[in-house]
């Protein structure tokens, strides 16, 4: 598949600038499909249609096909990003997801501006349990227990903000005495309800408190919501 898959894409600039390696993947362990067969073509028109038309908003679902051979698809990128960086980052996602999880019916692929997930199972509008990486600083703070609470405050106030806003998406900041500025980001992806937002974003942050150990920046990767957490500003606004 991934030769056609890149002939159709050479149609694009960029492509051959897909060299950031991805963050995480979760490919699927048991279902597969075979090199030109009818559920390759149909995810050959689904990758081309995400990438297409998920820069234009940041966000795009899709189905191609039917019955068996169906498959069913996912693009968001970072709220904060243009539509250039948003195309940029989804090349790159098509690029690895198809060597990382080669021939797999079911992935997840996380850039650091973009995810790409697909599936044979159709998934729109349900929250997802089954794929999260937790992602963490080597580094820790001195005072971990006030360190945490705070990233507590904010990333449930920020929690708070998204999952009422169109966008599913904030980001904020705040000042902690002798460790300096905080910043944060949640995302949830737009197919979900804002109350099914509210609970990925609830079970995302609840991993990051159980981590726990002061760490100086940490991330949960999913399906449906992504929130993350440094003390360097990591985002345009």
């Amino acid at each position: 598949m991934l030769p056609i898959l890149l002939s159709i894409l050479l149609f694009f600039p960029l492509l051959h600038s897909a060299t950031s390696k991805p963050l995480a993947a979760k490919c699927g362990t048991v279902e597969e499909f075979n090199f030109g067969d009818r559920f390759d073509d149909n995810l050959i028109q689904l990758m081309f249609l995400l990438v297409v038309k998920a820069p234009k908003i940041g966000f795009e679902i899709a189905s191609v096909g039917s019955d068996h051979s169906r498959v069913h698809g996912l693009a968001m990128c970072r709220g904060d990003i243009g539509s250039k960086w948003c195309f940029r980052c989804l090349n790159k996602a098509i690029f690895h997801v198809q060597t990382v999880c080669q021939r797999k019916k079911d992935a997840v692929i996380w850039l650091d501006n973009c995810m790409l997930r697909y599936s044979d199972k159709e998934f729109f509008g349900e929250v997802d349990h089954n794929h999260a990486v937790l992602l963490r600083e080597a580094h820790n703070v001195t005072n971990a227990i006030e360190f945490d609470s705070k990233v507590m405050e904010l990333m449930n106030r920020l929690m708070s903000k998204a999952y009422i806003s169109p966008l599913l998406f904030a980001t904020g900041q705040m000042k902690i005495e002798r460790v300096g500025r905080l910043y944060g980001l949640v995302q949830c992806t737009k197919d979900l309800s804002g109350g099914d937002c509210k609970t990925c974003l609830k079970s995302a942050i609840s991993q990051i408190s159980t981590s726990g150990g002061g760490k100086t920046g940490e991330r949960i990767l999913g399906g449906s919501c992504q929130v993350r957490y440094e003390l360097y500003q990591f985002f345009d606004y």
